[in-house]
């Protein structure tokens, strides 16, 4: 992201000396590396969070998938019940026909 060389290091530091000064420089070092360091690890709190939060919608998908095939096959049974019953009411068709001229 940033590109920052050697140059641009030591350039930095003088800088930094000459503005702070020899006696509070190791001081706003240390508070400088603090707070780089806390700001590292909430990226990398952020980071795992959300890639929690990305396997969670992509189980969540999965199940909404297995539970629409799972209704599929339910649905499909229910047909295959249903014409299998259909099937068997016409078979029995001829025997309702003779017994209801019997009857007559």
């Amino acid at each position: 992201m940033f590109e920052i060389g050697f140059s641009e290091l030591v350039m930095i530091g003088l800088v930094s000396l000459l503005v702070i000064g020899p006696e509070r420089l190791p001081k706003m070092a240390r508070i400088a590396a603090f707070w780089i360091g806390r700001t590292q690890k909430m990226v990398a709190s952020l980071k795992a969070e959300i890639k929690h939060e990305l396997q969670v919608e992509e189980i969540r998908q999965v199940l909404e998938q297995q539970s629409g095939r799972l209704e599929f096959e339910l649905l499909s049974d229910e047909v295959a019940d249903t014409a299998q019953a259909f099937k068997s009411s016409i078979e029995q068709l001829p025997e309702a026909e003779k017994r209801a001229k019997q009857h007559e």
